[in-house]
């Protein structure tokens, strides 16, 4: 499932947690019983996630989250496990349209294996950088 952010200067809470009402209702397509079991947000500390509005609705509609810790490159998978591989892939290509790029983007999305390797390298990275007590690891 993807979603495209609107092209807006700004995320607030309020949109967020309509995103969270969406992915819910596409739970409810894809999946029976409980569609939040097995369900796990880990959030950063954006304003928008961080905000009481977003935490009740997650609450609400009956979704655990995990509290990121302080912004480390270090622990926001984004960060090191997908932003880089996207950027290689997209590399000195020239769009024409904000659909190209969508395009382009999803096709080496499909691709990935992202979310087990992503995780373990999280893994990794956070017992590292408690080891180090919180200095950065690369």
């Amino acid at each position: 499932m993807y979603l495209y952010v609107p092209d807006t200067p700004f995320i607030n809470a309020e949109y967020h947690s309509s995103l969270l009402v969406q992915f819910k209702d596409i739970l409810h397509e894809k999946r029976r019983g409980n569609v939040t079991k097995g369900f796990l947000f880990l959030h950063d500390n954006t304003p928008a996630h961080r905000a009481l509005a977003t935490q009740k609705k997650l609450v609400y509609l009956g979704f655990q989250y995990l509290d990121h810790p302080p912004y480390s490159p270090d622990l926001a998978p984004s960060d090191y496990h997908l932003f880089p591989g996207l950027k290689k892939q997209l590399k000195g290509r020239h769009f024409s349209s904000d659909a190209e790029v969508i395009a382009a983007a999803e096709t080496w999305l499909d691709g990935q294996l992202l979310i087990l390797s992503g995780l373990q390298t999280l893994e990794q990275r956070a017992k590292k950088c408690i080891e180090l007590r919180g200095d950065y690891v690369e």
